[in-house]
C-alpha cells in the first residue's frame, strides 16, 4: 500500500531538480502524477522513467504565468482521471540581480510565474476539489522569504506573497475540505546551486545548523507527508525545511 493510493496529483515545474524527484516519490507511493513544465524533452523523459517503475504519468507543456494554458493543463487531466487530489506549486525561475540593477522586465517575469502562476493554479485546480470535498495544495515558497536575501528582490517578493496567499486559501478552502500549507526549503543539491561560487556556498553552510544543504529527497518527502493523509490536520502551517537555518 502506497501512502497516495489512489490520489491525482498535479506538480507544477515538475520536469528537473526537485519536481522530478518529487514526481518520481509519489508516484512509488501510488500516485497517477501530471506533470506540468515549459521542458518539454525532461517532461517526457520523466513520464517515460515513471512508466517504466510500473506508475502512471501524463505530461503536459505549459506555462503557468498564461492562465490560458493553465486551464488546459487542468482540462487534460480531468479528462485522463477525472479528479486532482494533490496540487504541488513548485514552478519557479530565478532573474536576480540587486535593487538598483534589476530590469522590470526581470522583476516582472519573476513574479508572474513564482506568484501569479501559483494563484493561476490553485485559481484552476480549487474548483475541482471542492466539487470532490477534498484535497491537498502544497505552495512552495522558500527560506529566503523569512530572512530576505541580496540581490533577489524579485523572487523575495514573490515567495514572501506566496506565505500570504497560503494562510487566505487556508481560511477560505478549508471549510470545503481542502488542506493549503507551505514549505520554505533551505539550500538544496540541484543544479541551481552548482552556479554558485563555492566560497559563498561554504558561509551559507556555515549559517546551518545541519551543517549541510538538503539533498532533493529530504524536501520531497516534506511534500509527500503534506499530500497524504497523514498531514490531515496541517492547514494554513509554513513548514521550513532549511536544516535550522531560520530558527
Amino acid at each position: 500500500m502506497g501512502r497516495l493510493d489512489g490520489k491525482v496529483a498535479l506538480i507544477t515545474g515538475g520536469a528537473r531538480g526537485i519536481g522530478r524527484t518529487t514526481a518520481l516519490l509519489f508516484a512509488q507511493e501510488g500516485a497517477k502524477v501530471a506533470v506540468c513544465d515549459v521542458d518539454e524533452a525532461a517532461g517526457l523523459d520523466l513520464v517515460k522513467a515513471i512508466e517504466q517503475q510500473g506508475g502512471e504519468a501524463l505530461f503536459v507543456r505549459a506555462d503557468v504565468a498564461q492562465m490560458p494554458e493553465v486551464e488546459r493543463t487542468v482540462a487534460q487531466i480531468k479528462e485522463r482521471w477525472g479528479r486532482i487530489d494533490v496540487l504541488l506549486n513548485n514552478a519557479g525561475i530565478l532573474r536576480d540581480a540587486t535593487l538598483l540593477k534589476l530590469s522590470e522586465e526581470d522583476f516582472d517575469a519573476v513574479i508572474d510565474v513564482n506568484l501569479k502562476g501559483v494563484f493561476h493554479c490553485t485559481k484552476a485546480v480549487a474548483p475541482l476539489m471542492v466539487e470532490q470535498g477534498q484535497g491537498s495544495i502544497i505552495n512552495v515558497s522558500s527560506v529566503v522569504a523569512l530572512y530576505g536575501n541580496f540581490g533577489q528582490t524579485n523572487y523575495v517578493a514573490a515567495k514572501a506573497g506566496i506565505l500570504g496567499m497560503t494562510k487566505v486559501w487556508a481560511r477560505e478552502l478549508g471549510r470545503k475540505g481542502i488542506r493549503v500549507n507551505a514549505v520554505c526549503p533551505g539550500f538544496v543539491e540541484t543544479e541551481m546551486i552548482r552556479s554558485v561560487p563555492p566560497e559563498i556556498l561554504e558561509k551559507v553552510k556555515e549559517r546551518i545548523p545541519l551543517g549541510r544543504f538538503a539533498s532533493p529527497e529530504e524536501i520531497a518527502r516534506v511534500y509527500l507527508f503534506l499530500a497524504s493523509d497523514e498531514s490531515s490536520y496541517l492547514n494554513g502551517a509554513v513548514i521550513s525545511a532549511d536544516g535550522g537555518m531560520v530558527v
